[in-house]
């Protein structure tokens, strides 16, 4: 039984999904890879982290095993003032003790001690140093406990005794009853697939089981909860298989060489710690900062410069998650970057396309899979002179959409195919041969209003203000014999198209950047067009579809910032990286940064990127103290006296503080803190969940 969304990639012009035939590449310098959840024989893992506590948290905390905290932090004394107050607690009990013990305060501490054994005879005499040692143990005793309160021993103890030298570690407790215990499988037993249950029971507690195991045949159980999938189909396959059952069709139950933490029950991936500080609401501090669907369905911003960790430390990790999820049968990914700069291994794919490189499996669809010659040419336009439009808001490509269009639509009719790269740089050059032959095809046809798309096309041909010529020059930076063989129409490649989506198909692109950077950025801008051009006509959108787009430099234009704005609501997201947010026209970085829900500032941007962050991260208000030292002046001459003495012994002169408090709007990260005050390896970064949900710009280490 296939799972739910775990069907075949038909849009890959390839059945089944095949693997990669050519050869893992490793990045230069491998990360340590992390284990997986029962990837191997100790299945104490396995149930260990199925049973591990995820209670509900804010917006990015990292669930599992999450200790909630408090809101607002409570009144922390200073270490100073509290290891001085219990060192002087420890010597007013010493003291008491010692008056007490040697009759300076008088014996009455001693008289119930005499009333309870005033009766006892001589021959007890024994039972009564024994019962005197045990009340005076008491009376010491209660000593300590008061002078402990006093003092505080508590929280000294907690600070900085034994607790705090070893780190918190989840522990998860066995589950009291069947019922809850998640590796019973209740739900199944409720819906009476008792056998269904039993199998997996078995497979989780022998170590068979694995994390991407567990939320691939969840997913399933959902599809059968919802009716896609029948129950004794479930069944069956789970009787048959175990832990193997409704694999994703790679027949892959995971990714080679993990990087990063997974959850898979939350859905999270950990890119790091939130730092313990002041600027961080209270409840954040300390805790792991995970992402998942829910979160990276508003779209990720990240901005930094080169070397600051977007691509090791967020795209990587982010990347491999996605990867999890489209086995678990829950996602689809396209990730897109330069070639070799470490976007996981290619047995983490489905489809590599390695455009430029003539060994590569997979060729590109120029466009996208559509035989719609308008939605062709909108998506095309975009790729090709989308940078070039009016950098606002409501501008468009729109002339150079019906440039392509009036020859796409008489070339489709007539070849039952869209033109190739040097065909279609024939047409736009107005080549009078490649026109002269669609028009002599048409003639006769009946297609009179394809003919009239050509007159048009020649009436405009040459004229000022005509777009033609531009396309031109930008279709020939892809017929370049570099792309020989890619870009195919023919039917001779496997074009991957973007149609896929459908599907929990696992792609990564692979961009030319050496030698061909504008084509590396109009080919970026191809994929991206493409990409929200499906979601909007996507069927399956239970399935979460995601873009990992690593360095959108020169992918920022009015069509792609309305694109992104709307994959939202057919439960898609973007994850784009800039290292700067000049790389985006002035006119659309307000608008980029409000269309991403979530934005993260790496260490290492320049005042004026922190400015534009800051600006869309708004103000808070705040309590502020003012902080007065005024002289005292002595009018008696005992008061200059004591005076005198006080300026002798410290130095200064004798003064009374006033501490005025009020409430003050303040900027929750200024453009200059953003730009000096976070160091290497961290980020701030801000979070909107899918349901609405907001996280305030959070300080965090991504090394943890």
């Amino acid at each position: 039984m296939d799972s739910d969304g775990t069907q075949d990639a038909r849009g890959t012009h390839a059945t089944p999904v095949p693997r990669p035939a050519a050869p893992p590449q490793a990045p230069a310098v491998p990360p340590r890879p992390t284990r997986a959840p029962g990837a191997g024989p100790d299945d104490s893992a396995f149930l260990t982290w199925l049973r591990a506590p995820r209670p509900e948290a804010p917006a990015g905390v990292w669930r599992f095993g999450h200790v909630p905290r408090p809101d607002a932090e409570p009144e922390r004394i200073p270490g100073r003032q509290l290891l001085s107050g219990a060192v002087i607690a420890f010597l007013v009990g010493w003291l008491i003790w010692s008056l007490l013990w040697n009759g300076y305060l008088g014996g009455w501490w001693l008289l119930p001690l005499e009333a309870m054994t005033a009766s006892w005879t001589e021959p007890r005499s024994y039972e009564r140093a024994i019962f005197g040692n045990a009340w005076t143990l008491i009376v010491a005793l209660v000593i300590m406990v008061s002078v402990g309160r006093l003092g505080r021993w508590g929280e000294v103890w907690r600070r900085w005794g034994p607790p705090a030298w070893r780190p918190a570690v989840p522990t998860a407790e066995r589950p009291p009853a069947l019922e809850q215990d998640p590796a019973s499988w209740p739900a199944l037993r409720t819906a009476g697939a008792a056998d269904a249950a039993e199998r997996l029971s078995a497979d989780a507690r022998s170590g068979l089981m694995r994390d991407v195991d567990y939320a691939r045949i969840s997913r399933a159980w959902q599809g059968v909860r919802s009716g896609r999938h029948d129950l004794a189909t479930f069944s069956g396959a789970v009787l048959k298989d175990g832990a193997a059952a409704c694999l994703h069709p790679s027949g892959e139950r995971d990714v080679p060489g993990r990087v990063a933490r997974h959850d898979l029950v939350s859905g999270q991936v950990r890119l790091g710690t939130t730092a313990d500080d002041p600027r961080n609401p209270y409840a954040y501090r300390g805790t792991g900062l995970g992402l998942g669907p829910d979160l990276l369905g508003t779209s990720l911003l990240a901005v930094g410069p080169a070397g600051s960790g977007k691509t090791g430390t967020v795209v990587r990790p982010l990347a491999e998650s996605l990867c999890l999820h489209a086995l678990a049968g829950r996602a689809a990914v396209v990730v897109v970057g330069a070639a070799g700069t470490g976007l996981g291994p290619e047995d983490s794919y489905d489809v590599v396309v390695r455009i430029g490189n003539p060994d590569s499996v997979y060729d590109l669809d120029l466009y996208g899979g559509t035989g719609d010659p308008d939605e062709a040419a909108a998506v095309l336009a975009e790729a090709l002179v989308g940078d070039l439009a009016d950098p606002h808001p409501g501008s468009d490509s729109r002339r150079s959409t019906t440039v392509l269009a009036q020859l796409l639509g008489p070339f489709r009719a007539v070849h039952q195919r869209f033109p190739s790269v040097a065909e279609l740089r024939q047409l736009l050059d107005g080549a009078p041969g490649a026109l002269g032959a669609l028009r002599t095809a048409l003639e006769g046809s009946g297609q009179e209003s394809l003919i009239r798309e050509l007159d048009a096309r020649e009436r405009q041909s040459g004229h000022p203000g005509d777009v033609a010529a531009v396309l031109a020059d930008r279709v020939a930076l892809l017929d370049r014999p570099a792309f020989a063989g890619f870009f195919d129409t023919s039917g001779q490649s496997r074009p991957f198209s973007l149609k896929a989506l459908d599907h929990p198909v696992r792609v990564r692109i692979d961009l030319p950047a050496r030698g061909h950077a504008e084509a590396s950025r109009m080919l970026a801008r191809l994929v991206l067009a493409q990409f929200t051009a499906s979601i909007a006509v996507r069927e399956d959108r239970s399935l979460f579809a995601c873009l990992v787009l690593d360095d959108a430099t020169g992918v920022v234009t009015p069509e792609a910032v309305r694109g992104i704005q709307r994959l939202r609501s057919g439960n898609a997201g973007a994850v784009l990286t800039l290292r700067s947010l000049d790389d985006a026209p002035r006119p659309l970085r307000g608008p980029l940064l409000g269309a991403a829900g979530c934005r993260m500032a790496l260490a290492g941007i320049t005042p004026w990127d922190g400015q534009d962050f800051a600006e869309v991260w708004g103000k808070e208000w705040t309590e502020a103290r003012d902080v007065t030292d005024r002289q005292i002046i002595a009018e008696t001459p005992a008061g200059k006296a004591v005076h005198a003495l006080r300026r002798v012994i410290t130095g200064k002169a004798p003064t009374a503080r006033a501490v005025t408090v009020r409430q003050v709007e303040r900027e929750r990260w200024s453009a200059s803190e953003l730009a000096h005050a976070v160091p290497p390896g961290h980020a701030v970064l801000s979070l909107t969940s899918v349901q609405g949900e907001h996280a305030p710009p959070l300080l965090v280490d991504l090394r943890g």
